[in-house]
């Protein structure tokens, strides 16, 4: 007796997405099997986001057809996404920060009673029946405006769950998420799955396909290249698969041979925003040509002490020169022209002014030179040939972007704009946080290169990276933070991750 064909949840079948004569996706196919985690994988700009977006309806394919569940749909807009049980958790969260967690999840779709009011009561209970069910764990009437980035996360999550959701696509879910949140993750993806959800996920990282996903579609250049069984392939397979030829994951560096103090930070208090210190009594060197990494587990104070030592937040107390110039509680304007260039944390916040140019972008601390202005009007053509060259030699996607919205490119491509511009100021210092975040591994080669070269120029650099592995990877020496403090030092050759977890958990290697 024949077994009965299992109907996939998703079959999109031969896909083009034009931009005028850009195809961001070209003939792509893709079949998610029901009750699966299917991971989407492709370098920054091959078309994932794109093709998740026509999905969800936010973009109307040039050519191709869907099937939901066996039917063939046309998806005009998200709403009727939503009503073929399709829900998208976009990689930069929709949230509205002064409402509560319920208040945005039930938004657009609120509960109401008498006199058409709002039955904030059902609703709530509601949102904790649905937490309950699916393990989410969140605060119905916590603002999200006070909780952590995996905690939104999970609001997200609960949207589209309330608006019964049976596909949920999560777009570079762990890109801001700490190892263990990752984790955490992980194991909600697999209790959806259990309650017979499917689960697509667009991501860059290796590791966490082999460990949470069934089956993976690998896109290159907007173009499917091949579909496999998770379990049946190793990493470098995907890397290889993805970029098109092989990848070094560890980059090769010379033993650092460090000069002379560059940044100096001694006592250095901090606090947030309720009083508190985050940074209590910190105190670090970094000498020229050589890496210092911050390792820590997310929390532990790290953001306001980058905040403190580019001029985003005063501190309360301590001392920090460069090249022994004084630059405590000065402008971020003073600091960099003292010479601190900085990848920042938030690339969205921090990074870019999204409505500028690609060109514009690359030149916003340094507008006021000569070279890009005159008589204080721009030099429109001696910035976007600077931006040129600089989209070519960091692969900035998709190709001659230097008109484009800095907004209206990928998340990844939006983090190479930054490090083009942060890595060619020429600065004695460079500050990077987190900088491969949302990168493909290629990508994430080619950054960690230039970082090294920084490095070999004289530079000083310090890496603030919640990926232990690049930590490791990169840094000649590694200082913990625990609890706003150096809690431990050790040598980048010497480190492992036994010890460094330890130290991070607030013990003795």
């Amino acid at each position: 007796m024949e077994t009965a064909q299992v109907v996939p949840a998703v079959d999109m079948k031969n896909i083009t997405m034009a931009f005028g004569s850009f195809k961001a996706n070209d003939n792509v196919c893709l079949t998610v099997p029901q009750k699966t985690i299917h991971a989407i994988l492709g370098e920054n700009g091959a078309g994932k986001s794109t093709l998740m977006n026509v999905l969800y309806g936010l973009l109307q394919p040039t050519a191709g057809s869907i099937s939901i569940k066996g039917k063939q749909v046309a998806i005009d807009s998200p709403s009727r996404a939503i009503e073929y049980g399709i829900g998208m958790v976009h990689q930069h969260f929709m949230l509205v920060p002064p409402f509560t967690v319920t208040e945005n999840i039930i938004l657009g779709m609120e509960p109401v009673k008498k006199l058409c009011l709002v039955d904030i009561k059902k609703a709530r209970s509601d949102v904790q029946s649905l937490s309950d069910r699916y393990d989410l764990k969140v605060d119905p009437d916590a603002k999200i405006e006070n909780i952590s980035v995996s905690m939104q996360q999970r609001v997200e999550i609960l949207k589209v769950l309330y608006r019964g959701a049976e596909i949920l696509i999560l777009d570079e879910p762990t890109a801001s998420l700490t190892p263990q949140e990752i984790d955490e993750l992980g194991q909600i993806m697999k209790n959806l799955v259990s309650e017979g959800k499917t689960v697509i996920i667009i991501t860059h990282k290796l590791v966490e396909i082999k460990t949470m996903a069934d089956n993976c579609t690998i896109i290159r250049a907007g173009k499917t290249i091949d579909t496999v069984k998770v379990s049946q392939v190793s990493e470098q397979d995907l890397a290889s698969m993805m970029v098109g030829r092989a990848v070094e994951f560890k980059v090769a560096k010379k033993t650092a041979l460090p000069g002379a103090p560059v940044l100096v930070v001694e006592n250095l208090l901090v606090h947030n925003y309720t009083g508190r210190p985050s940074v209590d009594g910190l105190s670090l060197t970094v000498n020229a040509g050589e890496i210092v990494g911050i390792a820590g587990v997310d929390g532990n104070g790290q953001s306001e002490f980058v905040a403190a030592l580019t001029g985003l937040r005063k501190a309360s107390q301590g001392k920090i020169t460069l090249r022994g110039r004084d630059v405590f509680n000065k402008t971020p304007r003073i600091i960099f022209d003292t010479g601190v260039s900085s990848i920042p944390e938030d690339r969205q916040k921090h990074g870019l002014v999204l409505d500028l140019s690609v060109a514009e972008n690359m030149v916003l601390q340094k507008v006021q030179e000569k070279e890009y202005s005159k008589h204080g009007f721009l030099r429109g053509k001696e910035i976007v040939s600077h931006a040129v060259q600089l989209v070519e030699k960091f692969d900035v996607r998709p190709a001659h972007c230097e008109l484009q919205r800095a907004g209206s490119l990928s998340g990844g491509n939006q983090q190479k704009v930054i490090i083009a511009r942060e890595v060619t100021n020429n600065k004695d210092l460079l500050v990077c946080v987190n900088p491969t975040r949302g990168l493909d591994v290629g990508a994430i080669e080619y950054v960690h290169r230039y970082i090294v070269a920084q490095r070999d120029a004289g530079k000083a650099v310090l890496l603030v990276s919640f990926e232990l592995s690049e930590i490791m990877n990169l840094s000649d020496r590694i200082d913990v933070m625990f609890r706003g403090r150096i809690a431990g030092s050790v040598k980048g050759a010497e480190a492992d991750q036994g010890s460094l977890g330890l130290m991070m958990a607030g013990g003795r290697a």
